[in-house]
């Protein structure tokens, strides 16, 4: 409950940022766009943050899945604070103290060496198991990451994942020294890329980044694995599908 109260005042102070051509913004028809880049957020969308349950539990039986939430959920509102508080560290620093805190929560005893253990997980994450496949139906477009992930974080994922050879460009909001959902994010990707902010379908499984992405301007498909509900903060994805095999269905001209 804190974490989407959290979310919500993160996101009504973003979109006051940038007044009400935001809303406009969304309101506007996609029917003639032509999609040229697919830009996939990383954790959650393309790498399965709960990769660390096992290790989890292997460190500490019956508590790896609940550890795994906690530490994830303090992950994200850890970056919505410092975006808000003007307050940069990167990825790896907010998921080192995501990590303390979910350990002192559960009051696990986390030494430096199974915390090394622990942050390592996150350099041999595993992709959900439709990834490759979804980008490979989609090898027609540009592909590329943007993610809160830091270069080196993102760059070891992709490895481990075997993705290397479907991504044009892995983009990293270290870049701009904050966090989605400020424009500034997105805005990356354009500047990346080198197309215009219609030419490019956003594609992620956080609703949040869903929300930010199309108030920035994207065509944006939500991929709802868990049959979640969309938060109510005036936006829409201009899709949502169960899997990412999917999304190739759904971008415009199809």
């Amino acid at each position: 409950m804190k974490s989407k109260l959290v979310l919500g005042l993160a996101v009504l102070v973003w979109i006051s940022w940038g007044g009400g051509s935001l809303l406009r913004a969304q309101q506007q028809p996609n029917a003639n766009r032509t999609v040229q880049a697919v830009v996939f957020d990383a954790y959650g969308t393309l790498f399965n943050p709960h990769t660390v349950v096992p290790i989890s539990e292997d460190l500490f039986p019956g508590r790896g899945s609940e550890l795994s939430n906690i530490w994830r959920a303090k992950q994200l509102e850890y970056t919505w604070l410092r975006g808000l508080m003007g307050q940069y560290e990167d990825f790896w620093q907010v998921t080192e103290s995501a990590l303390v805190y979910a350990c002192k929560t559960l009051q696990l005893q986390c030494g430096p060496s199974t915390h090394e253990r622990m942050m390592e997980s996150y350099l041999k994450i595993d992709p959900y198991p439709e990834v490759r496949q979804a980008l490979g139906n989609l090898s027609g477009y540009r592909l590329a990451i943007l993610s809160n992930g830091t270069p080196d974080m993102l760059q070891a994922g992709v490895e481990s994942s075997g993705l290397d050879g479907f991504l044009s460009q892995i983009i990293s909001v270290d870049e701009v020294k904050t966090f989605k959902p400020n424009p500034r994010v997105y805005q990356l990707a354009v500047e990346k890329l080198g197309v215009e902010k219609d030419e490019i379908a956003f594609i992620s499984s956080n609703a949040w980044d869903i929300i930010g992405a199309k108030a920035f301007g994207f065509w944006t498909c939500w991929v709802n694995r868990s049959g979640a509900t969309m938060d109510e903060l005036g936006f829409r994805p201009d899709a949502t599908v169960s899997s990412l095999a999917d999304v190739v269905n759904v971008l415009p001209g199809r």
